[in-house]
């Protein structure tokens, strides 16, 4: 009877020090699958000045000079750990390029950030083509729609997006990054309807729902893990008269209806930072390993399957 060990993470939002966690589980964890299920990419641009002779950034609240090629290096490093995009700039340029309006930083955001998916791509290709590992990389809604196709330029890690792929030889995997509106209005957010659309298409592909996973970013509504902080018309939280925020199910009607009808093996998903666990909807486990990104830690998710069924799970933290 085959086995296969999947590694699954969500949300790292452009953190490379979550990033080369994550490329070092295939060893650790002796995973034959590895997945990134969506927020994969940053969401800032830290620019770093040219001072002739000297470069200086905001990092962490306060400013940050390097003096030489190698403490320059170290700063870039420094930032990509913490999830944004260093960009090389002078004073002037930086100046020039704030006020020439949102076309063009997007411009430049968008490029910096394809720029950071190729070099993940390779250092996954780098360190993971040698152990055999099936690696793929999804979008969650907050990354834009071109990163799918910065992933797909490689040959080996795998963009699954709205596709079934053949986890092994009992297993597929149907994928979907987008969610349903949240009150920031990410690029990836849709109706419930257009995502329903999706949902149904996305799935139809597959031979055999009740032996698949499903690896849907946003995870299903009303569920032990798709809870977070109910937000007001400011987007702050809505507080109890305890002075606790009140907190409120956010996730998907749409993929809660599509598990229920179909019943997959299990339910990958993430989205919802703070709502780590797992849920059974009829026979189907949902997990969402959380996200701490910002503190550098990598919350993932263990799962050992063989051919009708999960043997175990963990979650794993480091």
């Amino acid at each position: 009877m085959s086995k296969t060990r999947v590694f699954f993470v969500s949300d790292i939002h452009g953190s490379e020090r979550l990033f080369l966690k994550f490329t070092n589980a295939g060893r650790v964890y002796s995973a034959n699958v590895l997945v990134i299920g969506g927020d994969i990419t940053g969401k800032t641009i830290t620019p770093i000045l040219d001072k002739s002779g000297s470069w200086t950034a905001q990092y962490v609240g306060k400013s940050r000079t390097a003096r030489n090629q190698e403490e320059l290096e170290q700063l870039e490093k420094d930032i990509r750990e913490l999830g944004s995009y260093p960009f090389r700039t002078t004073e002037s340029e930086w100046a020039s390029l704030r006020q020439s309006g949102e076309a063009k930083m997007t411009e430049i955001f968008e490029k910096v950030m394809a720029d950071s998916i190729r070099r993940w791509v390779k250092l996954a290709e780098e360190r993971l083509k040698p152990l055999g590992c099936k690696t793929i990389f999804n979008i969650g809604n907050d990354d834009l729609p071109g990163v799918g196709d910065v992933i797909k330029e490689s040959d080996y890690v795998i963009y699954p997006n709205e596709s079934v792929i053949q986890i092994d030889d009992q297993h597929e995997m149907s994928s979907v990054g987008n969610s349903n509106m949240t009150p920031w209005n990410c690029p990836g957010d849709i109706s419930e309807e257009e995502l329903m659309s999706k949902l149904e298409a996305t799935t139809a592909r597959l031979s055999r729902p009740e032996t698949s996973l499903f690896n849907f970013h946003c995870p299903p509504f009303d569920t032990q893990i798709d809870v977070a902080p109910k937000l007001d018309a400011n987007l702050a939280p809505v507080l109890t008269p305890g002075g606790e925020p009140e907190m409120a199910h956010v996730g998907s009607t749409s993929v809660r209806k599509v598990i229920e009808r179909l019943q997959p093996l299990a339910g990958l998903h993430g989205h919802i930072h703070e709502s780590k666990g797992v849920t059974k909807i009829g026979k189907t486990q949902c997990f969402n390993p959380g996200s701490e990104y910002v503190s550098g830690v990598l919350r993932g998710l263990i799962i050992n399957l063989s051919d009708k069924k999960i043997d175990n799970y963990v979650f794993t933290e480091g």
